[in-house]
């Protein structure tokens, strides 16, 4: 193992060039991605729930709808809690691959790159 080959240790760049990081526009402009995604997905996904468990307290005639045999629409609905979570997440994997890691591997390939 020859020593460009060796991990780079984390503790050997210097605290204050983490902030100065920190405070670069390229890491601004990488949390501003990640909350301009995250911030109205949650909000979403939480008006999606809070209006399933409102239903479900309070329209029991319209959850115990039957749609086929013994499945209802409140039954329906709380499966499609699970698979909007399973969409949410594919959407954010596709959208980190995407946008936020190239930006987090430049940023940590200059931090690296300063080590060597």
């Amino acid at each position: 193992m020859s020593e460009t080959d060796l991990p780079i240790r984390p503790d050997a760049i210097p605290g204050a060039r983490y902030v100065e990081v920190q405070a670069s526009p390229e890491f601004q402009e990488l949390r501003s991605r990640l909350r301009r995604f995250v911030f109205p997905m949650t909000a979403i996904f939480l008006v999606w729930y809070g209006v399933y468990v409102a239903l479900g307290a309070f329209a029991h005639d319209f959850m115990g709808t039957r749609v086929w045999g013994d499945i209802n629409i409140g039954l329906l609905i709380g499966l499609g809690q699970f698979l909007s979570t399973f969409l949410i997440t594919g959407l954010y994997v596709r959208f980190a691959n995407r946008e936020l890691d190239p930006r987090a591997e430049a940023i940590r390939s200059e931090l690296e790159g300063e080590l060597k």
